[in-house]
């Protein structure tokens, strides 16, 4: 099994759409057997989901991700566990032991609201309730 997670500083990045790195786990028997990070050369929403589907990813593990994303992820065959915030590592573990918190009703619309560097932290709380402004 393959696992993405966008990635920033060790973390869960919060903003699906604007990631510039994604950690890319191996797991087998449980656990992970590897690890790479790879470089979305500024993909944008759409074409991240092609991103990872080239590189096999059968998992996405994401803090804020809109609905258009969600929708080619799915068409992609990629099972989607959004709203997830903290150290990437800890939530790849953590879904790997069936222990993963996550929200699966997450929908993040970035368009129409000033955003700060994370979603996370924007003035609209997306990461805490799972839902961006609008």
């Amino acid at each position: 099994m393959r696992i993405a997670v966008p990635y920033e500083n060790g973390q869960v990045f919060q903003h699906f759409g604007h990631t510039s790195r994604m950690k890319i786990y191996d797991a087998e028997d449980g656990r992970i057997a590897g690890e790479q990070i790879a470089d979305t050369t500024g993909s944008g929403h759409g074409a991240l989901a092609g991103f990872l589907s080239e590189r096999k990813v059968d998992v996405l593990i994401c803090g804020g991700i809109g609905g258009g994303a969600q929708e080619a992820l799915a068409r992609s065959g990629i099972k989607l566990y959004g709203g997830v915030t903290g150290e990437a590592d800890e939530a790849v573990r953590a879904f790997l032991e069936g222990k993963l918190a996550y929200n699966p009703d997450i929908r993040c619309d970035h368009h129409g609201h000033e955003h700060h560097e994370h979603c996370g932290e924007d003035k609209n709380g997306c990461a805490g309730s799972g839902h961006c402004g609008g």
